[in-house]
Protein backbone atom coordinates (compact mmCIF):
# COMPACT_ATOMS: atom_id res chain seq x y z
CA UNK A 1 0.00 0.00 0.00
CA UNK A 2 1.31 3.43 -0.93
CA UNK A 3 1.46 6.15 1.69
CA UNK A 4 -0.62 9.28 0.95
CA UNK A 5 1.18 12.57 0.40
CA UNK A 6 -0.40 15.89 1.28
CA UNK A 7 1.72 17.67 -1.34
CA UNK A 8 -0.26 19.13 -4.22
CA UNK A 9 -0.25 17.38 -7.58
CA UNK A 10 2.92 18.83 -9.13
CA UNK A 11 2.61 17.16 -12.54
CA UNK A 12 -1.04 18.10 -13.13
CA UNK A 13 -0.42 21.61 -11.76
CA UNK A 14 2.32 22.09 -14.36
CA UNK A 15 0.11 20.44 -17.02
CA UNK A 16 -2.68 23.01 -16.56
CA UNK A 17 -0.18 25.88 -16.46
CA UNK A 18 1.18 24.75 -19.83
CA UNK A 19 -2.35 24.24 -21.17
CA UNK A 20 -3.14 27.87 -20.28
CA UNK A 21 0.10 29.17 -21.80
CA UNK A 22 0.78 30.49 -25.30
CA UNK A 23 2.15 27.05 -26.24
CA UNK A 24 -0.36 24.45 -24.99
CA UNK A 25 0.92 21.84 -27.46
CA UNK A 26 3.98 21.44 -25.20
CA UNK A 27 1.89 19.01 -23.15
CA UNK A 28 2.35 16.53 -26.01
CA UNK A 29 5.98 16.23 -24.87
CA UNK A 30 4.81 15.10 -21.42
CA UNK A 31 2.86 11.98 -22.39
CA UNK A 32 4.06 8.38 -22.45
CA UNK A 33 4.10 6.20 -25.56
CA UNK A 34 1.09 4.26 -24.25
CA UNK A 35 -0.82 7.36 -23.03
CA UNK A 36 -4.61 7.22 -22.89
CA UNK A 37 -7.20 9.74 -21.81
CA UNK A 38 -10.83 10.59 -21.45
CA UNK A 39 -11.85 14.23 -21.15
CA UNK A 40 -15.58 14.42 -20.58
CA UNK A 41 -17.20 17.82 -20.28
CA UNK A 42 -20.77 18.92 -19.96
CA UNK A 43 -22.16 20.95 -22.83
CA UNK A 44 -25.42 21.67 -20.96
CA UNK A 45 -28.93 20.19 -21.03
CA UNK A 46 -27.62 16.76 -19.98
CA UNK A 47 -25.31 16.52 -23.00
CA UNK A 48 -21.55 15.96 -22.92
CA UNK A 49 -18.54 15.72 -25.20
CA UNK A 50 -15.91 13.04 -24.66
CA UNK A 51 -12.42 13.05 -26.10
CA UNK A 52 -11.11 9.55 -25.54
CA UNK A 53 -8.13 7.62 -26.84
CA UNK A 54 -4.41 8.19 -27.10
CA UNK A 55 -2.18 10.89 -28.50
CA UNK A 56 -4.47 11.64 -31.47
CA UNK A 57 -7.42 12.24 -29.11
CA UNK A 58 -5.31 14.71 -27.13
CA UNK A 59 -4.31 16.47 -30.37
CA UNK A 60 -7.99 16.67 -31.33
CA UNK A 61 -8.84 18.13 -27.94
CA UNK A 62 -6.09 20.75 -28.26
CA UNK A 63 -7.23 21.72 -31.77
CA UNK A 64 -10.82 22.43 -30.72
CA UNK A 65 -9.97 24.52 -27.63
CA UNK A 66 -10.63 28.23 -27.57
CA UNK A 67 -7.04 29.24 -27.00
CA UNK A 68 -6.40 31.93 -24.43
CA UNK A 69 -10.02 32.32 -23.32
CA UNK A 70 -10.17 29.95 -20.35
CA UNK A 71 -7.80 29.36 -17.46
CA UNK A 72 -7.55 26.50 -14.98
CA UNK A 73 -7.27 27.25 -11.27
CA UNK A 74 -6.36 24.85 -8.48
CA UNK A 75 -8.83 24.45 -5.61
CA UNK A 76 -7.26 21.37 -4.03
CA UNK A 77 -4.93 18.55 -4.99
CA UNK A 78 -3.13 15.54 -3.64
CA UNK A 79 -0.69 12.87 -4.70
CA UNK A 80 -0.95 9.19 -3.82
CA UNK A 81 1.98 7.21 -5.17
CA UNK A 82 1.94 7.58 -8.95
CA UNK A 83 -1.54 9.09 -8.95
CA UNK A 84 -2.36 12.78 -8.79
CA UNK A 85 -5.83 14.16 -8.11
CA UNK A 86 -6.69 17.76 -8.93
CA UNK A 87 -9.91 19.67 -8.21
CA UNK A 88 -10.12 22.92 -10.10
CA UNK A 89 -12.16 25.71 -11.53
CA UNK A 90 -12.24 26.92 -15.14
CA UNK A 91 -12.51 30.68 -15.50
CA UNK A 92 -13.33 32.78 -18.53
CA UNK A 93 -12.20 36.39 -18.24
CA UNK A 94 -11.55 35.80 -14.54
CA UNK A 95 -15.14 34.67 -13.90
CA UNK A 96 -15.87 31.08 -12.78
CA UNK A 97 -17.38 29.04 -15.62
CA UNK A 98 -17.10 25.40 -14.53
CA UNK A 99 -15.62 23.00 -12.00
CA UNK A 100 -13.48 20.05 -13.00
CA UNK A 101 -11.71 17.05 -11.54
CA UNK A 102 -8.63 15.46 -13.03
CA UNK A 103 -6.87 12.24 -12.18
CA UNK A 104 -3.54 11.37 -13.70
CA UNK A 105 -1.09 8.49 -13.41
CA UNK A 106 2.49 9.64 -13.72
CA UNK A 107 5.25 7.17 -14.59
CA UNK A 108 8.70 8.71 -14.39
CA UNK A 109 8.41 12.11 -16.01
CA UNK A 110 5.52 11.22 -18.32
CA UNK A 111 1.75 11.08 -17.98
CA UNK A 112 0.39 7.61 -18.70
CA UNK A 113 -3.33 8.05 -17.95
CA UNK A 114 -5.58 11.10 -17.70
CA UNK A 115 -9.23 11.34 -16.76
CA UNK A 116 -10.96 14.74 -16.61
CA UNK A 117 -14.60 15.53 -15.90
CA UNK A 118 -15.92 19.10 -16.20
CA UNK A 119 -19.33 20.62 -15.48
CA UNK A 120 -20.77 24.11 -15.23
CA UNK A 121 -23.58 22.75 -13.03
CA UNK A 122 -21.63 22.59 -9.75
CA UNK A 123 -19.22 24.85 -7.88
CA UNK A 124 -16.73 24.05 -5.12
CA UNK A 125 -16.53 27.46 -3.45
Amino acid sequence: MTEESTAPAPFLTAWFEILDSDEPNRILDLISDDFSLSILFSTGDGEATDFAGGRSALVGYLEQRERGTRTHHLLSATTLGQDELFLGEVRRGGEPEASFVAAGRVEGKRLKRLLIGRSSEIRFD
